[in-house]
């Protein structure tokens, strides 16, 4: 039996009329004033503090009294200087324009007088210097020529370095000894007339008081006499050094010391070459002993006849130059003297008196309390005069002017 399928309901085709639209309640009419919402809670009014009204005028300040005239301003002072030391020999270093002479250097009779007296040791060396350049054959004479112009050598700048380095033991100085000693040399080199930058300055590390003038360009102070003199003694050692280059004795004494070198050399190796053959000749008795002096006997003899006696002159040469040494050390007092310095220049040679007096009382003492007494040939060897003669020669410098 066939089933039927369920009927489902029928929708109508048509849609129904919309009813009229549901009626809402009417809204009140607007009131003239806005509707009232509730309020806020109430705080307190927040206000500004009050300020201080400003014044209509503005505030009035005490007025400072107009300042009474007076005199236009001065110029401020000079820093005033350090009070220079109280030593009787201070000297001041601030000097004015400074006139340079035109003759820096001259010859004085000393100095020819010491270059005579180097001849004899100058030909003495070209002898020896002619007997070494046969060695050479040929090339002989250029050996010598060489040796003969090397005596420019002392004028070279270098080569004084380097001689005053090694064999006077001296140095360049520190930068706080070059402050100190340059003001001194620069019034020094002032009152002479002469240019500074001509010489260069040197120190010896020694404690005792000294210095001296090396070849050309070199003025060597020891470091007691930089350090412990005051400046006006320090410039009168500088002034005798000067005195020393300007009348030319510096350059002389070492031109003539290089070219009697080698006659000096020779004459040593002879020496001791001599002592050996004498203590060998001992060893055979008095025979060998007169051989030997018979044989340098005749030698010297020939040499002395051949020269026309000449090597007898070197003999009295190192006299003779002592005495010339000795005047030179004068006329570089006198030098120093003239510039003003004689009362430094003569403290300066008391106080080398003392040391030279302690250096005798520690030979006395060492010696068991014998004093050693200079022998007559060992004072006419002495380059320099005695304290006495030396004060003697400043008293026309020290006494007062009328």
């Amino acid at each position: 039996m066939t089933q039927q399928p369920p009927e489902y309901p029928q929708y109508p085709t048509q849609s129904p009329q919309p009813s009229a639209p549901p009626q809402y309640p009417q809204a009140a009419p607007q009131p003239a004033q806005p509707p009232q919402y509730p309020q806020a809670s109430q705080y307190p009014a927040r206000t500004a503090p009050p300020y201080p009204q400003q014044a209509a005028q503005p505030p009035q300040y005490p007025q400072t009294p107009p300042p009474a005239p007076t005199a236009p301003p001065t110029p401020p002072a000079p820093p005033v200087p350090p009070a220079p030391s109280t030593h009787p020999h201070h000297i001041s270093t601030d000097h004015g324009r400074v006139h340079i002479r035109r003759d820096q250097r001259r010859t004085d009779a000393t100095t020819v007088g010491s270059l005579l007296l180097h001849l004899p040791n100058f030909l003495c060396s070209l002898f020896v210097v002619g007997l070494v350049s046969l060695v050479f054959g040929g090339f002989g004479i250029v050996v010598v020529l060489a040796w003969l112009a090397s005596g420019a050598l002392v004028f070279h700048r270098p080569t004084e370095s380097a001689l005053a380095r090694h064999l006077l033991r001296l140095r360049y100085p520190t930068p706080q000894e070059r402050a100190k000693l340059e003001p001194v040399w620069r019034e020094v080199t002032a009152r002479a007339g002469i240019e500074a930058r001509n010489y260069e300055l040197w120190v010896e590390d020694s404690d005792n008081l000294n210095a001296v003038a090396a070849a050309g360009h070199i003025v060597g102070v020891t470091r007691f006499a930089m350090n412990e003199l005051p400046n006006g003694e320090l410039a009168a050692v500088m002034a005798h050094e000067l005195g020393h280059h300007v009348g030319g004795h510096a350059w002389s004494g070492l031109l003539g010391y290089w070219y009697a070198l080698p006659g000096r050399i020779a004459w040593r190796v002879l020496k001791a070459f001599s002592g050996f053959v004498f203590k060998v000749s001992r060893a055979f008795g008095c025979i060998g002993t007169a051989v030997v002096v018979l044989v340098i006997g005749s030698v010297a003899l020939a040499t002395i006849s051949t020269l026309y006696g000449l090597p007898l002159l070197v003999l009295a040469v190192p006299y003779a130059l002592a005495a010339v040494g000795r005047r030179s050390e004068l006329r570089a007092d006198e030098h120093a003297a003239a510039l003003g310095f004689a009362p430094m220049l003569a403290a300066v040679l008391d106080k080398l008196h003392q040391q030279e007096q302690h250096a005798e009382a520690a030979l006395t003492a060492a010696n068991g309390g014998v004093k050693l007494e200079e022998s007559a040939l060992g004072r006419l060897l002495s380059s320099h005069p005695d304290h006495y003669t030396r004060l003697h020669h400043l008293q026309p410098y020290l006494q007062p002017q009328l």
